[in-house]
Order: C-alpha cells, then structure tokens, then sequence
C-alpha cells in the first residue's frame, strides 16, 4: 500500500451559469488527496491520512475516496471545517485562494499518527499541512518515523499564499527533502524556494542534502528527473487543455504506479535504478497527467484509460 499523507480539501472551481452570471462548483480536491485518487484509479492499493471534518463537504471528499478505492481508515475526525479553496483559471493555469485558518486539516496532532503494518510500503506527503502547526510538525514527525524503513514521495506543493515565515518553510522542505526517495516540485516551486538557480544546481544541492531522485516539472515543456548518476528527461504529452488542476499530483502518483508495477518501488531498488526504468516510469507519468489536463477539474485517469 502506498499511503498519501497531506490534505483534502474543496476546490471551488469558476464556472458560468445559464444567464453568464460567475459561479463556482464545488469540487474535491488538494494535492495529496488528488495522487491518492490518481493511485486509486491506476489499481494501486492505497490508503489516505489527512484531517477529515464531519461536514458535508467531507461527504463529498469521502465519496470521492470510496469511488477510487481508496482507504481513508486511518483519518482522524475532527468537527472543523474542511479547507476551501476558491481558483481562477488563466490561459489554462490555475491560482488560488484558500480558507484554511483552523480547519480540520491542519488540525492534526503528533498524538493521532497510527502506527503503520508492514504492508504499507511507501508514504507520500507535501503541501499545505506543512505550512501551519500543529499539522506541519505532525507530518514531519512521521517522515522521520517513518524514512528509515519504507519509501518516502515528497512534493512541495508551494502554496506562497498560506506562507507566513518563508525561511522556516524553506528550512522544513530542505529538511524532508533530505529524507525522501522520490522529490517531484514543479519549476514554479523550485523558483520560489531558490529564485535565480538552475535547475540543475537546485537539484544537485538537494541530492547533497539525501534526496534519492528530484524531478523537476515545467509543464508543457516536460520535466527532468535528476539522480546522483544520471538525468533522465521526459517530453510532454500534447492535449488540449481544459486546465490544469491536478496534473502534477497525477504525474506523481503515474511515476509511483510505474515504479511499482515494476518492482521498483522500494529503496534499495531505486537507489540502484537506471535511466531507462527511471525514463520509462516518468513517460508513464507524463501520459497520465495529460489525460488530467484533457479534462476540467482534478479528475484523474483509471488505469483502461492508459
């Protein structure tokens, strides 16, 4: 089992109504909460802990997890509210503003981390619980718990907006970035971590610090997974594009189903993988997110679909 462990929220998606009048419809959404229904939907056993609510919208979001065969079991409840967050669509590319002050989400406690069986072989994290507290120390605590032992994904997931104190965020991301097998940040997040470096010195300063792979993702124009030995390239897959909500979270979990369908997803396997497995898992990945892109909202591909 891969377990995803991050937020699950509401986007409020613009939308216009019969009269042209602006309105917006309310979809699941959040980073991790995508690649989790993206693992699901591509037949890979997966499971999702993130601060739920009791309210409706949670309603929606565990429907959306029981539709991708997702097991949401180990979510602690909490009567706060579920995140929102409202986007604008602009030339296909998505910004956001969100309502998270207080929320279930960030909500989560050191004290309600289950303890995990053997089965679960990979965890996956990043975004917006690690911003605030006590949601930011709780899943860096389970990184460390957890690293030693069974494969770690990170992504960034930069949200400036929720950003209040930027050097300690930076430090936080350098810190579990150092932990992590698998680092996949888009060149947007990398700009607003290291503005002015390339993308090649940013990713060898993040294998210094103990990432095994970082792949950096420029959209349209593909992405680069950079390793230690090797750097494996990625052109990207053209559609036309209703938007882009989504898409890096599904190139994440496309990159994790292709490295476990091929037995590579463990750690001793991928501190020895070569480029023409790593090529193949991140041509996966790219085919994947451009089913996303295709299509409006974070709605990711099942595996007939591939």
């Amino acid at each position: 089992m891969i377990l995803c462990c991050g937020e699950a929220l509401i986007d409020f998606l613009p939308r216009e109504t019969r009269d042209g009048a602006l309105a917006y419809q309310p979809f699941p959404g959040g980073s991790v909460f995508n690649t989790a229904i993206a693992l699901g939907r591509l037949g890979i056993t997966t499971g999702f802990l993130g601060g739920l609510s009791t309210d409706f919208f949670a309603d929606q979001l565990r429907a959306t997890l029981d539709a991708s065969h997702v097991d949401y079991s180990f979510a602690p409840v909490s009567d706060r509210y579920t995140i929102a967050a409202f986007v604008k669509i602009t030339d296909g590319h998505a910004r956001y503003v969100f309502v998270d002050e207080g929320s279930a989400c960030r909500s989560i406690t050191v004290e309600q981390l289950p303890v995990l069986s053997a089965d679960i072989t990979a965890l996956h994290m990043g975004s917006i619980p690690l911003i605030p507290e006590p949601s930011g120390t709780t899943f860096e605590t389970l990184c460390r718990r957890e690293s030693p032992s069974r494969v770690i994904s990170f992504d960034p997931n930069i949200r400036a907006g929720l950003i209040k104190d930027k050097p300690a965020h930076v430090a936080r991301m350098a810190r579990l970035a150092g932990m992590a097998d698998l680092v996949k940040l888009s060149d947007e997040d990398m700009t607003w971590l290291a503005p002015g470096a390339s993308e090649a010195a940013f990713a060898e300063d993040w294998l210094k610090l103990g990432a095994g792979i970082v792949t950096i993702t420029r959209g349209g124009d593909g992405a680069t997974a950079y390793t230690k030995r090797f750097k494996a390239d990625v052109a990207p897959v053209k559609v036309k594009i209703a938007d882009t909500v989504g898409a890096g979270d599904t190139f994440t979990a496309g990159t994790l189903a292709a490295l476990s369908a091929a037995g590579l997803l463990t750690k001793p396997a991928l501190a020895a993988i070569n480029q023409a497995a790593l090529e193949k898992a991140l041509a996966f990945a790219a085919r994947a997110a451009a089913v996303t892109c295709s299509r409006p909202g974070a709605d990711p591909p099942w595996a007939r679909e591939l």
